[in-house]
């Protein structure tokens, strides 16, 4: 006999599954992580948290060998092994294998930000930058380049500081074909092609097609520079400008 959920009417074949749905209506989370205190609904979405402390991955895609901590996860990412991309952005035309890659994306051009960092109030487009982001406070550069022994703090900025020893160039552009070394310079580029200028100046309007351009532009309006040349203290606002000076004969 079904047991039936008195809110919306629901039937759940066992009084156990009623009562976890029920939490639903009621809100109740009665299961809590050991070690942030965060509450959930059901005692097997627990175990699925943890992983995120424990950084386990127990799930391994079969064709590329690369681990994850759910299953679900595992599924989303195995599309990205067919060729079919059938999310496409509404602004710029890209196209992606997983609507989660869509939605994500989305925020290049809305410029929303939803997860912010409790120490310095920094805010990021994804609860994994957030992550990884968290490390940058805890000073830890636990990955070295084997080449020239600087270190990070995130094994894929090694992986992206690695491409300026091999010159791989993995992402290409579907229009041109131009090759680049990250995904988000690849779609900061797609940019010049569709005109899109996402990120406007505060101070004085003038709009860029990346988030690093109207920073160094920012730039103009504040003073700042940020970049000291060794040998004779001259500062500049870009790095650009630093290699480029008469104080780089130096070297």
């Amino acid at each position: 006999m079904p047991f039936e959920c008195s809110y919306c009417s629901k039937t759940w074949p066992s009084a156990f599954a009623l009562k976890t749905h029920f939490r639903t209506h009621t809100g109740e989370k009665p299961f809590e992580c050991p070690v942030c205190k965060k509450k959930f609904s059901q005692s097997s979405s627990i175990g699925t948290h943890l992983r995120t402390h424990t950084r386990e991955k127990p799930f391994e895609c079969t064709v590329c060998k690369r681990k994850f901590s759910t299953n679900c996860s595992l599924k989303s990412h195995h599309s990205i092994h067919r060729e079919e991309r059938p999310f496409t952005c509404a602004v710029c035309k890209f196209a992606f294998k997983r609507y989660s890659d869509l939605k994500l994306h989305l925020r290049i051009h809305t410029g929303e930000k939803p997860y912010e960092c409790s120490l310095c109030e920094k805010k990021f487009s994804s609860s994994g930058n957030l992550d990884k982001h968290l490390v940058v406070h805890k000073g830890e550069k636990p990955f070295q380049c084997t080449v020239c022994s600087k270190k990070f703090g995130r094994g894929e900025h090694l992986k992206v500081h690695l491409r300026t020893h091999t010159g791989e160039k993995p992402y290409e552009c579907s229009v041109c074909n131009k090759r680049f070394t990250t995904s988000s310079i690849l779609y900061s580029h797609q940019r010049t092609h569709s005109g899109e200028k996402p990120f406007a100046c505060s101070a004085c309007e003038v709009k860029f097609v990346s988030s690093s351009d109207l920073k160094k532009h920012f730039r103009s309006h504040t003073g700042e520079k940020p970049f000291e040349c060794a040998v004779c203290k001259k500062r500049f606002s870009t790095s650009g400008n630093l290699k480029n000076s008469h104080s780089y004969s130096y070297w």
